[in-house]
């Protein structure tokens, strides 16, 4: 109960940039998912705000996304 909270309020956030911003925000999910090239073209589309410590939703896509592929 206590991480619903948490999640909850992240998961606005999350679903706020995707509204707004798809594009940036889908290239910042796969980019630190690992499953992007670093590269200097698709680094100005990557937003740095999405690193924040409490942006736990952001985190566990970016863990699951590694996991997975």
């Amino acid at each position: 109960m206590i991480l619903m909270p948490l999640m909850l309020r992240s998961l606005v956030k999350l679903a706020t940039a995707l509204v707004c911003e798809p594009t940036s925000t889908l290239t910042t999910i796969l980019y630190y998912g690992n499953l992007l090239p670093r590269n200097l073209n698709l680094d100005r589309l990557v937003r740095r705000e999405f690193l924040h410590q409490e942006n736990h939703f952001f985190h566990f896509l970016t863990t699951m996304l590694r996991c997975v592929w």
